[in-house]
């Protein structure tokens, strides 16, 4: 499965496209409970909304509480060459770019279960 998406906006759209965006909430709520860290969705979530919690996610423990921000990264099993990948401006970029990198991730967990069970 190859994405081909610039943004976590695309990324949504074809979630919502695949009628599996209500199942992306629910995987990336439970990998961020493995990691220990209570992330609470709201099912009436829209998209924007739900990317905008991600990235505000993603700073805080990038800023605040890296070790968790690393093992976070380790559970929902993101590549380190995709890190290689990521240009380096400022925390916010760098956080937009790292919610992106999650919310693929989280997708194709859902897509492959979806498509093959």
């Amino acid at each position: 499965m190859k994405l081909n998406v610039d943004n976590s906006e695309q990324l949504m759209q074809v979630a919502i496209e695949d009628s599996l965006f209500d199942k992306l909430k629910y995987q990336v709520e439970k990998d961020f409970l493995l990691a220990n860290i209570p992330l609470q969705i709201p099912k009436t979530l829209g998209y924007s909304e739900f990317i905008a919690l991600i990235r505000e996610k993603v700073y805080y423990l990038m800023m605040e509480h890296f070790a968790e921000y690393l093992n976070l990264m380790y559970i929902i099993d993101i590549p380190e060459s995709a890190f290689q990948n990521i240009e380096i401006t400022d925390t916010v970029d760098v956080a937009d770019q790292i919610t992106l990198l999650v919310l693929k991730r989280e997708y194709k967990k859902v897509w492959y279960r979806n498509r093959y069970q």
